[in-house]
């Protein structure tokens, strides 16, 4: 009974193979990178606004752009954020770029989607540290953004929905195609260096494939950190288990994308790699019990380089004025 499950199974798959022809034995586990289509421009002008604009904090300090820097590859570059009142984030602020492509949001993974995720940092009181109520109150007493909010819904009235949904908006605009890695993908032999393409071999052969994969390399599973040896984290966070209440996820974070990943250093979630060669002989080490050589680390750390793509080119916004009647925010609360 065994041998006939087992039988029709190699069937089933041989058919598989089969039924996708040639195609699917040249698909290489990375696809390039779509650029970004926009069917409602008004709201992706109005979240873009809504992204830039530190009245959404308590401080009127803070906006998404202070840790989501578009500037510095979607992160801020620092080993944790700073919160309200020079608060120590607990995490390391991972990139917006292709975020749009996660599994989900955050490291833990608490959050569905980007309309989810937009609504916490704003009512978390060691990030920006408002309410979405208070939130509402200087949006609406603004009179550029009501007429904003009508020109992108359809009517004037605002509310958490409509700012989160707007700011999910511009991040899904928030792409990054045409790498040179996606040139080569796409049949441009001549857009990687022979370093380069060993460097992307090394970087399959050796198992990191297995997780970094898909458009966005990475984004799309959960995996403990510290599979071969166990990772001694300078956060508290426990990852995923937090989310599920499962002990088999503590640890468990989402993969994060390679994209862009020269540009978004420091790297893992606690932040503790400063440097790519330094990620690479770590994660080589503690998830696939590998130990790279000084060549074959840098082979993988150049073909790394190739992930970085057109960053997303834009005009940045000048955000309505607040009106007399917009409540002011607190910058300099005694903790």
């Amino acid at each position: 009974m065994k041998r006939t499950l087992l039988a029709a199974t190699i069937a089933m798959l041989l058919g598989a193979v089969t039924s996708h022809g040639a195609l699917a034995a040249n698909q290489e586990p990375i696809q390039p990178i779509n650029p970004a289509k926009i069917s409602n421009p008004a709201l992706v002008e109005l979240g873009k606004k809504l992204y830039f604009d530190p009245r959404l904090s308590k401080s009127g300090f803070i906006s998404c752009n202070s840790c989501h820097n578009l500037s510095m590859g979607g992160t801020d570059n620092i080993k944790t954020s700073i919160g309200h009142n020079w608060q120590e984030g607990p995490i390391n602020a991972p990139t917006v770029l292709n975020s749009s492509l996660n599994v989900a949001q955050f490291w833990d993974g608490r959050a569905a989607d980007l309309k989810a995720q937009a609504g916490g940092p704003i009512a978390n009181p060691g990030e920006m540290a408002f309410t979405h109520t208070l939130a509402i109150n200087v949006l609406q007493s603004i009179p550029g953004y009501v007429a904003e909010f009508k020109k992108a819904f359809g009517n004037d009235a605002v509310d958490i929905e409509k700012v989160t949904k707007a700011i999910a908006a511009f991040e899904e605009t928030l792409v990054t195609p045409n790498s040179r890695f996606d040139k080569w993908l796409k049949g441009d032999k001549k857009a990687l260096s022979k370093n380069e393409q060993e460097g992307y071999k090394l970087f399959k052969d050796s198992g990191c494939i297995a997780c970094h994969n898909g458009p966005a390399v990475g984004g799309n599973s959960f995996q403990k950190m510290g599979v071969v040896e166990a990772y001694k984290a300078s956060s508290p966070a426990e990852g995923r288990s937090a989310v599920t209440g499962k002990d088999a996820d503590r640890f468990n974070f989402k993969v994060p994308t390679l994209r862009n990943v020269e540009m978004t250093y420091p790297y893992f979630h606690d932040g503790a790699a400063n440097t790519l060669p330094e990620a690479v002989d770590t994660m080589a080490r503690l998830q696939l019990g590998k130990k790279f050589t000084a060549e074959e680390n840098a082979k993988v750390v150049a073909f790394l380089k190739t992930l970085t793509g057109d960053q997303p080119s834009f005009k940045m916004p000048i955000l309505p004025p607040s009106s007399d009647t917009t409540p002011r925010p607190t910058p300099f609360e005694k903790k």
